[in-house]
């Protein structure tokens, strides 16, 4: 009877664990992140120069004059629209970021994140978690004829560089996964790689905005995709993971 009992148990867990409609994980304890070396966060100065990050040779971490919701987005691999519960000034209160890993680290993206989401747990307090859920967007996928995509070259590897603006996507040593997200502001709606392509790539794509579309020669981004990189996006529901705020300072604490 009582192993009869526990059998009964165990399959009414299994059941309940099975029918959970959403998927949510806690955050990693920072005790078990890797850390930078050394590191230093301060607020921005008045009359900074215009904002922007870099890890140049992939040595270091820079951020000047950067919002503290871009730091979450770059510590997490996410667009400003996947972080939700966000603080009113979450995206006017701007830092300066200067951090370096320790020796013969060559801090790759994958490196680099963990380090930053220790960073930000440190000096603001942060805390956050993951929900994953299913929403309109696109799914970037290889077109009918195959990728035409080129892998990035000897001499960029390690370097990283992106230059995004209006009609314009620029940059090697990307990743699919992070020209997903770079496509995701150009498209409107969130995008998901489901390309299956390993490695990185040098990407270089010119595509009509919409406010200048019907003025322009330049092909529409989709067309573009499909006929510069090989590549398309696929209307359909696609998994999003959303970072939610639960708490964060607005103060750094001291260096």
């Amino acid at each position: 009877m009582r192993a009869r009992i526990l059998l009964l148990a165990l399959l009414t867990a299994a059941a309940t664990q099975a029918q959970a409609p959403s998927v949510a994980t806690t955050p990693a304890s920072s005790a078990l992140l890797p850390s930078f070396e050394v590191a230093t966060v301060r607020p921005t100065p008045p009359n900074a120069p215009s904002g922007y990050w870099s890890w140049p040779g992939r040595g270091r971490f820079d951020a000047v004059n950067l919002p503290l919701s871009k730091l979450i987005e770059l510590a997490y691999g996410v667009d400003a629209s996947q972080i939700a519960n966000k603080p009113a000034w979450l995206d006017s209160a701007c830092f300066d970021v200067s951090a370096k890993p320790e020796d013969g680290i060559r801090l790759t993206s994958e490196e680099l994140r963990p380090r930053l989401q220790r960073l930000l747990e440190e000096r603001f307090h942060l805390a956050a978690h993951h929900e994953t859920s299913l929403v309109s967007g696109y799914a970037l996928v290889v077109a009918k004829h195959g990728p035409m995509l080129q892998p990035t070259k000897a001499d960029h590897f390690p370097n990283f560089r992106a230059n995004v603006s209006a009609g314009h996507l620029e940059g090697f040593n990307w990743s699919m996964p992070f020209c997903a997200l770079m496509l995701t502001p150009k498209a409107g709606l969130p995008v998901v790689d489901q390309t299956g392509l390993a490695g990185s790539y040098d990407i270089r794509l010119r595509y009509a905005t919409e406010d200048a579309a019907t003025d322009s020669q330049l092909p529409s981004l989709f067309t573009a995709l499909r006929e510069t990189l090989g590549l398309e996006l696929k209307a359909q529901k696609v998994p999003v993971d959303r970072v939610v705020i639960d708490h964060v300072d607005r103060v750094p604490t001291d260096n």
